[in-house]
């Protein structure tokens, strides 16, 4: 910036904005901007310093007035202590400024440049120009390059790009790499503006007379240049800024307009576009460089504008020297005021003759994006340039001072706006700075604090809710709970448990906010809530059933899969039994056992059919999960749903179809439960497990014993528990029952049981149960199946019930004959009974007799032992047996003679074959039926064959037809003469039969008793 030029320009350049109706405001400097000024000036350390801030009328674009902006100091301003060499370089008559590559370069009048380091000490000094001052200067960021304008009127400005880090051999200066004059027409006017791109490919340089002129070409290898006039005008220019990019633009301003020039990239050669038909003054055009827009000054306003036209404004009614952006700030300097039109109020309040007298210059920083002023003073001395370098802003007062403008650290910022109760700021700060989240939730805090002690708890809630994940929450907690602020409470705990940061006594005391309020509308939306579960799910059930709410207890069980404590709720809850069964049925098999046999013995007092129609399909292996089919309505009705209607939607099972969010508000007619066609496999437990529900439930039990024994595929164990349970239950029912029919219903169903086949109930359980319980025939029918007879028998003569005796007899008789036996010994007992047996006597010898059971001697043994029975009552028996007896010895007889001729005649036939020679007249071979010729091959039993129809012929020959008939009787002689040592076998038969003596004569029959010698 050539702030030489400003004077030239004051009368002409300066535009004098229209200026209304003025609103007057005054801004208390704070105190280190008084002690700054006091520094620079004692005089005025006894007067209170104010800026005066002039809203002037809105133009064009909406402006902000400064007006209402807060006011802080947020830099630290420090008079920079120059070295003795440099201080007199800085009070001498410096005309330009640039910097860059961390150092200071400084045009002077008499044409040298002084390059100033970071110490603020003389590093070298060049002579630029001979005769011209140096009135332009600029450093290209980046590279060791420095352009410098040297103006020498009435000749041409030249403009010289010199390389800083090499140097000429002679004078040991910065090598010029290139000296370029620039042209206007030959116009001979200041340089007023200067601007070049970074790769120094185009230079544009600004005349008093309105010109501007672009240089093309390689400057820094002075390979040529083109120059070009490509903007004219009547007003003077004031200033020039490029924009780099894939399109450069080149802003324009002079007195009267703001102009945008293409000067490369598309658009390049088309006439700069007017932006505005109002200029500004020289040193009020300033790139942004960050938005890439330039800043315009004018006495009523700030301006911005950007490629294609007028962007926002902010109304500051002042002159303005220079308007220059540092980081998010723009740095302003407003020139002394002019007091002659001073309101007598003014004076009134203090500011005096005193004011007048200084003629202060005011530095103004401010933050466009927050809209407020960061910084503001009053300087006695005028601003002669502002730059930036280090990370700071300096300014150069016309007296050759120095001053750094360091800006606070964030939190020191922070704290200022604290101080203030500023804490929207503060977040905008701290947003806009980007600071971590952790930080800003700090603010947050304080603000919500600041508020909640203001009593705007609701506001005060809205800051906690913000800063959730760094905020202790028992401290919000407790505040709110102090003040009894429910619904705030509610919204803050809610938030917790979205955040994932609720806990267990979290959630417990959102519940009872809720039930505190009775508002059950959030407390559905709470529970309802879609995505991950939010809370601890076990509190929340807990809560809800404590509070009452079991429909939502349900539901928040039955979404995340506690089907255990849905049927909890459901039963010992709500008391919905029917619910509780269905719901059961809807579960994995697994799942349904576990809470059937929980709430069985409820279940079957409250819901018995149903109940034991599903312990049934259960236990035969038939369960399968149901799922609840609507049926096309046709008349539709409002109906309310039920639990169970709500909660099938969130079962774990791919077959439930309901809706899982809300309750439909038409219900279909009818509803019926329809099982998957596929059986679902699983462990089927055994019977015995689920006889333990069924006490008290006889009727139940009976239905669930008589379905599971229809079974074929039962285990052995299995079926001997169920059937001798359903025994028992079945006589159980009828002991109990009043009615004599119904009693002999139940016996007899106790009886068919009995008297199936394969029954696989055990003798000692039937006779048991049946004697526990008075059921005789059970007995009796068990001893028959069991093939105790006798013991039935004896069951009737112990209780000396001679006609069922009898009967007994005449059944089992013919099946157990030793009966007969024990008859005899029964009728034969006393007088009484061989009265009531009647011929039954008779008929009992008879039997006796025919089956050989007792011989003769034997019955009339086992009569006399009582002297019951006469001689008269046995005549015709014993007369039977001594005939009988005679005609079997006469039998016998005849056989014996038999025998003995027959033995023999066999004997005399074997000594004929051995001592007298035998003649065969056989004609035919017994083997093929022809005719007999040599050779013949004759056997002594008569039979002969030719040789070759014999398998083999020697003198071991065997007849073939006596063969088999020898072979059987050699097969029995062998046997007998092996039996004659196996005296372990005589013993045992000897013992096991009844009639010994025939089995001795058996054994004599077989040789047992001849010498070894003998029987071969």
């Amino acid at each position: 910036m050539n702030l030489s030029r400003q004077e030239a320009f004051d009368d002409v350049g300066r535009p004098r904005g229209r200026v209304g109706d003025t609103k007057a405001t005054l801004v208390r400097r704070s105190s280190s901007t008084a002690s700054i000024s006091a520094e620079r000036s004692p005089q005025l350390a006894s007067h209170r310093i104010l800026a005066i801030v002039v809203v002037g009328p809105r133009v064009g674009h909406v402006q902000m007035a400064l007006t209402s902006w807060k006011a802080f100091n947020f830099f630290d301003v420090s008079a920079v202590k120059l070295p003795e060499e440099s201080s007199s370089i800085f009070n001498s008559d410096i005309i330009s400024l640039s910097t860059g590559s961390a150092n200071i370069f400084l045009g002077s009048s008499d044409g040298f440049v002084h390059i100033i380091s970071t110490n603020f000490k003389l590093v070298r000094s060049f002579r630029a120009s001979e005769t011209g001052s140096i009135a332009h200067i600029k450093q290209i960021e980046g590279t060791s390059l420095l352009v410098t304008i040297a103006e020498d009127l009435p000749s041409e400005a030249a403009l010289k790009v010199w390389a800083l880090d090499k140097s000429e051999k002679k004078t040991g200066a910065p090598r010029c790499l290139s000296t370029t004059h620039v042209q206007n027409a030959r116009r001979m006017f200041p340089v007023s503006a200067f601007a070049a791109l970074d790769d120094l490919s185009q230079v544009a340089v600004g005349f008093a007379n309105g010109s501007v002129t672009i240089i093309r070409g390689d400057l820094i290898h002075d390979r040529g240049a083109r120059q070009r006039i490509v903007f004219e005008s009547e007003e003077p220019i004031t200033g020039l800024e490029v924009q780099s990019g894939p399109v450069s633009t080149l802003y324009i301003s002079t007195t009267n307009r703001i102009l945008a020039l293409v000067i490369s990239g598309r658009g390049q050669g088309q006439p700069a576009r007017v932006l505005d038909d109002m200029g500004c003054a020289v040193g009020c055009l300033s790139l942004d460089r960050d938005t890439g827009d330039v800043l315009v000054a004018r006495e009523d306003a700030i301006y911005t504008y950007g490629p294609h036209g007028r962007g926002p404004s902010y109304a500051f009614e002042s002159r303005k020297d220079s308007v220059t952006t540092f980081k998010d700030y723009v740095a302003l300097v407003c020139p002394p005021r002019d007091t002659t039109s001073k309101p007598d109020t003014l004076r009134n309040i203090g500011i005096g003759q005193a004011d007048d007298i200084f003629k202060t210059t005011t530095f103004t920083l401010l933050d466009t994006d927050l809209k407020f002023i960061a910084h503001s003073e009053s300087l006695v001395s005028s601003v002669k340039n502002i730059f930036v370098e280090w990370g700071d802003l300096f300014l150069l007062t016309t007296d050759g001072k120095l001053y750094r403008y360091r800006e606070k650290s964030l939190q020191q910022k922070l704290e200022i706006l604290y101080q203030r109760n500023l804490y929207i700021l503060a977040i905008n700060l701290a947003q806009k700075t980007g600071v971590d989240t952790l930080q800003q939730n700090a603010i947050y805090r304080k603000y919500g604090d600041f508020l909640y002690q203001r009593g705007d708890y609701d506001t005060a809630m809205q800051q906690y809710l913000r800063a959730i994940d760094n905020t202790e929450p028992s401290q919000v907690i407790r505040k709110y709970l102090d003040t009894q602020r429910i619904h705030n409470l509610i919204e803050y705990l809610e938030e917790l448990h979205d955040h994932d940061r609720a806990t267990v006594d979290h959630t417990t005391l959102l519940l009872n906010c809720y039930a505190k309020l009775k508002d059950t509308g959030k407390l559905d939306a709470f529970i309802k809530a879609p995505g991950e579960l939010k809370f601890d799910l076990e509190t929340a059930i807990a809560m809800c059933r404590q509070g009452g709410y079991y429909e939502q207890a349900a539901y928040l069980a039955t979404k995340y899969g506690e089907n255990d404590m849905v049927v909890d709720i459901l039963i010992e809850d709500s008391k919905k039994y029917a619910e509780a069964v269905e719901y059961i049925w809807r579960l994995d098999p697994e799942l349904a056992y576990h809470n059937l046999m929980k709430y069985a013995r409820v279940l079957l007092s409250n819901c018995p059919e149903k109940t034991t129609e599903l312990f049934i399909k259960y236990y035969k292996g038939q369960y399968t999960p149901k799922t609840e089919v609507e049926a096309p309505s046709m008349e539709p009705q409002a109906q309310p749903t039920s639990t169970l209607q709500s909660l099938a939607a969130f079962l774990p099972l791919s077959l439930i179809n309901a809706s899982a969010g809300s309750k439909p508000e038409v219900e279909a007619p009818p509803v019926e439960d329809k099982a998957t066609e596929e059986l679902v496999e699983y462990q089927i437990p055994k019977p015995r497990t689920a006889f333990s529900a069924f006490v008290g439930h006889p009727d139940e039990f009976i239905s669930f014993l008589e379905a599971l024994i229809q079974q074929d595929n039962l285990k052995e164990d299995d079926k001997i528990d169920l059937y001798t349970t359903l025994f028992e239950m079945y006589l159980d029912t009828a002991s109990r029952q009043k009615d004599a029919a119904q009693k002999v219903e139940w016996e007899d169903k106790a009886k068919k049981l009995i008297e199936g086949k394969d029954i696989p109930i055990s003798t000692s359980s039937v006779l048991l149960l049946s004697d526990l319980s008075g059921f005789r025939e059970g007995s009796t029918l068990v001893r028959e199946q069991e093939g105790l007879l006798s013991d039935i028998f004896r069951s009737f003569t112990s209780a000396k019930d001679t006609q069922g005796a009898i009967k007994a007899l005449k059944r089992y008789g013919p099946e157990k004959p030793q009966l007969y036996v024990d008859a005899l010994t029964y009728f034969a007992s006393s007088p009484q009974i061989l009265e009531e047996a009647g011929d039954e006597l008779d008929a009992v010898l008879k039997k006796i007799d025919e089956g050989g059971l007792m011989t003769p001697l034997q019955v009339i043994q086992t009569l006399s032992n009582n002297a019951v029975v006469t001689m008269g009552r046995l005549k015709k028996y014993l007369s039977d047996n001594i005939e009988r007896e005679r005609k079997e010895i006469s039998t016998n007889r005849r056989l014996i003679s038999s025998y003995s001729t027959e033995t023999e005649n066999k004997r005399k036939e074997l000594e004929q074959l051995g001592s007298k020679p035998v003649v065969f007249q056989a004609r035919r071979c017994m083997s093929c039926g022809g005719a007999l010729d040599l050779p013949t091959v004759h056997f002594l039993c008569k039979h002969s064959f030719h040789q070759r129809c014999l398998n083999r012929v020697d003198e071991d020959a065997e007849c073939p037809a006596c063969a088999p008939q020898n072979s059987t009787i050699k097969a029995i002689r062998k046997r007998q003469v092996e039996s004659a040592d196996q005296h372990d076998l005589f013993k045992g038969e000897l013992q096991r039969s009844k009639d010994r003596f025939g089995v001795v004569s058996e054994f004599f029959g077989r040789g047992v008793m001849r010498p070894q010698s003998t029987m071969e």
